[in-house]
């Protein structure tokens, strides 16, 4: 999962993009990267790490020009080398820069036809630089040697009809303008935003709409599944449907999880997604528990902190904060590697005795992906006096890996994979284990939004919504994404390091 944003100004845009992707930190924390335009020449910086670590004052001042786009990154697969920052750039034709958010299914195969059809080289294992090649060569065969809407649209449309999977995507071209579109599903978020000026108006795109809110501009709407939107150097917006078989399908996960709780995704708010979240695990809970003597409840911080107070008010439960979040260690569950997921557990969060000690506590998460981390908060929880320890998760099981941008891990690393619920409770040593059911999550999120009728809801039920993920699929991505991969790539990289500082 990463961030993404494109901002059209009449004035510089370099604070604007640093500004807005620290509100999109949460979609990734392995990479940082902003390309500005100035004078018909790209400026860029990027590099691994935070946004307020790969930007210094030095680089935002080389960061010239009215416009430009960013990018957050963390790895879906592969390497996480600075080499695979994005945006990412190609000179021809005109120039072009890109930034994606998302993960394509058909990589291998568009990586062989542009490479004997285009004659076009990919230089990382990046699908997000073969994306952008398949852009830059699509808008080389529908224009010549002006560049108008009709040509952005018409490329656009031949990306869609050629690259499968989710995305969303924003990008520049010198002499022109920024382009943003997402896929025909809809699957990956994108939003677009509009700011008056003295000069006109002022647009911007990005992942989240909590993006817009930190720099001033205005929500319009949501970048529809299969649009464009073409914004010219000079504020010119024009966008166009650019699939016949565009439908929206929209991640559940970014409600679960990843979006922040004051965006908006689709028309729907992410906040009321989890309060509806915890109303309907809490009926779960007053039925089939109502056994159980639960004197508080306890969420894991933060996600869950919303779901957590609707299930105490559904249970007439007292609410408490029982786990103190150490705000400087990066998420968990996007970190790559189980071992350096293990060690941030114990740094990130800490007990607050008084709350557990001789009561029965149900501990509350948005979900349960390896169980490496709810079994450790699991124990602290013991650890700090706590009689009995029931565990509640506002996701129902994790079973199937992510294709479409979440690093979710090989189905032989998820926990409830081939597992009931009475095997996963013993696994993390909770007293009790009950999981939100698929159709009441649904429910809880598309509320009364009538646009959406489904949900991209794979890691739960196995369905993909491209339709082209294979076994053989999935054992690429195994290949890729195991935790001994990603290991065996870490200490390639450290190699790589130390050989670079010897020379």
């Amino acid at each position: 999962m990463c961030g993404v944003v494109g901002i059209v100004s009449h004035s510089p845009v370099n604070q604007y993009l640093y500004d807005a992707l620290t509100v999109l930190q949460h979609r990734g924390q392995d990479a940082a990267g902003i390309m500005t335009i100035n004078n018909g020449m790209f400026k860029l910086r990027k590099a691994n790490g935070l946004v307020k670590d790969v930007f210094e004052q030095k680089h935002m001042f080389r960061l010239a020009g009215n416009w430009g786009i960013g990018h957050v990154r963390y790895p879906t697969a592969g390497s996480s080398t600075s080499a695979e920052a994005q945006p990412f750039y190609t000179n021809s034709p005109f120039g072009i820069s890109l930034a994606h958010n998302g993960n394509l299914t058909n990589a291998e195969e568009l990586g062989n036809r542009l490479k004997v059809e285009a004659r076009r080289h990919v230089n990382t294992s990046s699908d997000s630089e073969l994306l952008m090649n398949l852009f830059a060569h699509e808008i080389d065969e529908a224009s010549t040697m002006d560049l108008k809407p009709e040509n952005v649209f018409t490329a656009v449309r031949a990306v869609h009809e050629k690259a499968h999977g989710a995305y969303g995507v924003v990008a520049a071209i010198v002499g022109y303008g920024l382009v943003a579109f997402r896929d025909i599903n809809g699957v990956r978020p994108l939003v677009l935003g509009i700011r008056e000026s003295e000069s006109g108006n002022e647009y911007m795109v990005a992942s989240e709409s909590v993006a817009l809110d930190a720099v001033g501009f205005k929500f319009v709407r949501d970048v529809a599944p299969g649009e464009a939107v073409y914004i010219t150097e000079q504020g010119e917006l024009y966008s166009e449907l650019c699939s016949d078989n565009a439908k929206l399908v929209p991640c559940i996960f970014e409600y679960v999880y990843f979006a922040r709780p004051d965006s908006t995704i689709d028309g729907i708010s992410v906040y009321d997604a989890r309060v509806h979240m915890g109303r309907s695990l809490g009926e779960k809970i007053k039925r089939e528990w109502d056994h159980l003597d639960i004197d508080v409840v306890i969420p894991i911080p933060e996600t869950s902190c919303d779901i957590a107070l609707e299930i105490a008010t559904t249970l007439d439960i007292p609410y408490r904060q029982g786990y103190v979040k150490n705000r400087y260690i990066g998420r968990t569950f996007i970190m790559p590697g189980q071992l350096q997921r293990r060690k941030s557990v114990r740094r990130k969060l800490n007990a607050i005795g008084s709350e557990f000690k001789g009561k029965n506590v149900l501990l509350v998460d948005d979900s349960i992906v390896r169980g490496t981390t709810s079994e450790q908060i699991i124990e602290m929880a013991r650890e700090a006096g706590a009689n009995k320890v029931y565990f509640a998760s506002a996701a129902p099981e994790i079973r199937f890996p992510n294709v479409y941008g979440i690093d979710m891990p090989t189905p032989n690393e998820l926990i409830a994979h081939g597992r009931d619920v009475d095997e996963v409770c013993e696994l993390i040593k909770a007293d009790g284990l009950i999981f939100q059911d698929l159709t009441d999550l649904v429910t809880a999120v598309k509320a009364d939004h009538e646009n959406i009728t489904q949900f991209e809801t794979s890691v739960f039920n196995g369905c993909y919504i491209t339709g082209d993920v294979t076994q053989e699929y999935l054992q690429h991505l195994d290949n890729l994404r195991n935790d001994s991969a990603k290991k065996d790539e870490s200490q390639n990289q450290t190699a790589s390091l130390d050989i670079h500082n010897i020379n």
